[in-house]
């Protein structure tokens, strides 16, 4: 019996990477000696933080910082709030977090943190305390060339504000410690919409790989309701695609006709987010029907793409089965592990079921998160480079540099998947992500004496 507390989240992640890591392992059996170093944190930080509700009483919560690995460059990785932040969680996101910063091929380490404080219903001046209170102890703990956290759920541009003016009172220095900040203040242009633009940049690759084709026509599965779904369900209208679905935590919101979600809906739906609102309070009219308490999946009889974007394993087995029936091709994770093993045995068993390039019927191409979600890291390793200049670059160059970026994690985990990746004719993308991140940070710890 393990003397370890039982941590299903990042079990399951650990699981995941050992699983598509076993063709390299085989051939690099030295390497199993880092798969066993590089799962253990460097450091993590839990912490009290007690502050004051508005009518005077005493509210106290945990707060947490896992700083996973440094091998490449300082931690880096969001904050979250949530009422279900644990530390399973944050080492599962700060460990996926890790191969991703290293598909970037920007310099940035992995890590994660946050709170189970949950903003919901709460006040602006309670919001400020409590953040206030948090940074007062994560203030020791990170640093421009330690630790950069960023946004995350439930940590907004007012929160990272909140927590920026704290550590600047506290630490007396004005430094890029956070990244997310407001444009007039050390931010990037680019960033809210990184994610979600950058997911649907990768998704682009694989169209093009796969079917020679783009997003004109294609019907778009997207869950969630936040930053990253409004932003990738605007891009995906713009290249000229159909948004079908939008989700939250209380039920789905489906389209009853062709054309879908308009920019003026997902606009409504952003504001209705911004005053911490379910999506049941969003006027849909009658070119939208409310599914209480279901997840988009199942609801829709055809699609083309699905991009999970609400939280971790919002797609089950059965959910990926009922995708796949509905001839959805492509699904990529705009949330991170959106997809469970279940569900990931799915999509890849489908990719081996095809014998020929030339007939990819059935086929269902996957992308994990760590590659298709990674363009809001991008974009915060580019508001590092522009605070160490005491630059700001324009929305268009930052665009490009996004772009950029996500075509070369594509072309990296199609490479890497072609070459190492057992069965079918189309190269794994999750192994060729969770391969090349893995060598990569592998890698440097050799180099710096952490295995041998």
């Amino acid at each position: 019996m393990s003397n370890l507390p039982v941590e299903p989240e990042f079990q399951q992640a650990v699981a995941e990477i050992t699983q598509t890591l076993e063709p390299f392992l085989a051939k690099n059996p030295e390497y199993r000696r880092a798969l066993e170093v590089v799962q253990i944190p460097e450091r993590v930080i839990q912490f009290r933080v007690t502050w004051e509700r508005d009518d005077g009483t005493l509210a106290v919560n945990r707060g947490f910082r896992c700083q996973f690995n440094s091998a490449l460059g300082p931690y880096k990785g969001g904050l979250r709030l949530h009422p279900t932040v644990n530390l399973s969680i944050l080492k599962f996101l700060g460990f996926e977090q890790v191969f991703k910063n290293a598909l970037t091929g920007l310099m940035m380490g992995g890590g994660k943190g946050g709170s189970d404080f949950d903003p919901k219903g709460k006040s602006d001046n309670e919001i400020r305390r409590f953040c206030y209170a948090f940074m007062q102890e994560l203030s020791r703990h990170i640093g421009a060339d330690l630790d950069v956290p960023a946004g995350d759920i439930g940590t907004g541009g007012r929160e990272i504000g909140f927590m920026f003016g704290a550590y600047k009172k506290y630490r007396n220095e004005f430094a890029g410690i956070l990244t997310g900040k407001g444009g007039n203040w050390g931010g990037s242009n680019i960033r809210p919409e990184a994610t979600g633009y950058g997911l649907v940049y990768f998704v682009t690759e694989m169209l093009r790989d796969l079917d020679n084709t783009d997003w004109k026509g294609k019907r778009v599965l997207i869950s969630g309701a936040g930053n990253v779904a409004q932003y990738a369900a605007i891009k995906v209208l713009e290249l000229g695609g159909k948004v079908l679905t939008l989700s939250d935590s209380t039920g789905s919101l489906i389209a009853t006709n062709d054309e879908g979600f308009t920019k003026e809906d997902i606009l409504s739906i952003a504001d209705v987010k911004l005053a911490r609102k379910s999506l049941t309070a969003f006027d849909a009219g009658s070119r939208f029907k409310w599914v209480a308490g279901e997840r988009p999946w199942t609801l829709v009889e055809k699609a083309d793409v699905a991009l999970p974007s609400a939280s971790q394993n919002e797609i089950n087995g059965e959910e990926a089965k009922a995708l796949l029936k509905a001839g959805v091709r492509y699904v990529a994770e705009g949330s991170n592990m959106g997809c469970t093993l279940d569900a990931i045995e799915v999509f890849e068993n489908s990719r081996k079921a095809v014998k020929s390039k030339n007939n990819t019927e059935g086929i269902v191409f996957y992308a994990p998160g760590k590659a298709a979600n990674a363009g809001g890291v991008a974009v915060s390793g580019l508001e590092m480079a522009q605070n160490s200049q005491r630059l700001k670059w324009t929305p268009e160059e930052v665009d490009a540099k996004l772009k950029d970026i996500m075509v070369n994690c594509y072309q990296t985990c199609w490479t890497t998947g072609t070459e190492f990746a057992e069965g079918g004719v189309i190269p794994s993308l999750v192994a060729g992500a969770n391969i090349a991140g893995f060598i990569k940070v592998a890698d440097a710890m050799r180099d710096q004496g952490d295995w041998w």
